[in-house]
């Protein structure tokens, strides 16, 4: 398994994602359980997206010095190709989190502390998943083609279930957890359950946190083989994946009045699937350079969200 990942670069990435998460977290607590404002949510993505480009702009010239330049451009390239085809495919997420949500009608200033333990359960979840697929393809250089082929038909299955709300009624983990579980039918503040013991039950506030926990497994099976398209590098691969994560409870906030009028978007999402799946299949026949990939990608997402703006869904009667 070959990665550019010295101790030095293991430590920077651990030491900024600590220290984020740390004034995330303190400054969180600090202003309590509350509604997070449209202002609020915009200065944090912000700040989450120059965060993750100040640390590409270090590793690009970090590794460019001790590599040499065109290593440098290369990775750097990497960093941020990847980084933006995970942030474009987390929009997913969060249209699956609004439904959750909404569903369960969870409080308005209980949202953030949901979100932030399911993002970091998905760091963790989602560093388990890197490190073992580039275990696999260092063995193993078929399974890119195995990923190339369920990305393909993934972003065909998302293509025509584009526009289709999944219904929460009928969802098998959904339905196991409440029929298995002690549930209770009301919030108890930020409980997640009360009691203890053979007398402990759930409030709702858990049973989305574990819907939250298998939404995001879901999707990392996704997300990460498309990486694996861009490099086989686990730091690459990892960093571009936490950092695009990092930000997603702030995009939430940010896009949560918006999602409808992004309607398009699953099909950018959907096509950015299979553009991705195609090029792995295609690996030893065509090898596209990253930054072609990364102009393709963007322009994806760009199009559908101008398409989206410019013509608005139609209420559905």
């Amino acid at each position: 398994m070959q990665t550019i990942g010295t101790p030095l670069l293991w430590l920077v990435f651990a030491g900024v994602v600590v220290a984020a998460l740390v004034i995330d977290l303190v400054l969180m607590r600090h202003g309590g359980p509350h509604k997070v404002t449209f202002k609020e949510a915009t200065w944090w993505s912000l700040g989450w997206v120059a965060l993750a480009l100040a640390f590409n702009g270090w590793l690009w010239w970090y590794t460019g010095q001790q590599l040499g330049v065109a290593a440098g451009n290369r990775i750097g390239m990497e960093f941020l190709t990847g980084y933006l085809v995970e942030k474009a495919l987390a929009i997913d997420n969060i249209f699956v989190f609004l439904m959750l949500f909404g569903y369960f009608a969870v409080p308005e200033a209980q949202r953030q502390r949901v979100l932030v333990l399911g993002i970091l359960g998905a760091i963790l979840l989602r560093a388990i998943l890197i490190f073992i697929g580039a275990a696999l393809l260092a063995r193993f250089h078929w399974v890119l083609y195995l990923f190339g082929a369920f990305l393909l038909l993934t972003g065909v299955k998302m293509w025509r279930a584009a526009g289709d709300p999944p219904n929460l009624e009928h969802n098998p983990v959904l339905r196991w957890v409440t029929a298995h579980l002690p549930f209770l039918r009301r919030y108890y503040g930020s409980a997640l359950w009360i009691g203890a013991g053979s007398r402990r039950k759930f409030t709702p506030l858990f049973i989305v946190l574990v819907m939250i926990a298998i939404t995001d497994v879901i999707f990392a099976v996704d997300s990460i083989p498309a990486i694996f398209a861009i490099t086989a590098d686990p730091f690459i691969v990892l960093t571009s994946n936490v950092f695009a994560v990092l930000g997603l409870r702030a995009m939430f906030f940010l896009l949560q009045g918006m999602a409808d009028r992004f309607h398009l978007l699953p099909y950018g999402l959907a096509l950015v699937l299979a553009f991705i799946g195609a090029k792995m299949l295609l690996l030893d026949v065509v090898k596209l350079p990253t930054l072609l990939s990364l102009g393709v990608v963007a322009l994806i997402i760009g199009v559908t969200i101008a398409l989206s703006l410019l013509r608005p869904a139609q209420a559905k009667t």
